[in-house]
């Protein structure tokens, strides 16, 4: 039995190199049919909202990537709810489907799964 793999991106979208590293690793891991689930918390929130203009940082956009997530059998997409309350992002569109999850489910994913990758 394949191990499940929960990728928590914590990151902001364009403050580091971390957000494309973890969307790398999901994707890679996709490839090979690993069992992953992605959650965006603390800045991470940020990385899956539509509208966004990394151009003007002189930054590759992130959403091709987002999108490519479901064609991976990626779809066990989460986003903390408390995250997003907080930077006042709750009925923000993003670029993903994404199940909003409030500490009690967050704490449910950590438990279900067997590895986590924090970036």
């Amino acid at each position: 039995m394949q191990k499940k793999l929960l990728l928590i991106a914590k990151s902001a979208p364009w403050s580091s190199l971390n957000a494309r590293e973890l969307l790398d690793i999901a994707l890679s891991g996709g490839a090979f049919e690993l069992p992953i689930s992605l959650l965006f918390m603390g800045d991470g929130v940020l990385q899956p909202l539509a509208q966004q203009q990394p151009t003007v940082l002189e930054q590759k956009n992130l959403s091709a990537n987002l999108q490519a997530l479901p064609l991976f059998e990626i779809d066990a997409v989460y986003v903390s709810a408390d995250c997003l309350a907080k930077r006042g992002q709750l009925e923000t569109e993003r670029v993903i489907a994404a199940t909003v999850v409030d500490t009690q489910q967050i704490t449910q994913l950590l438990a279900s799964h067997d590895q986590v990758i924090v970036l």
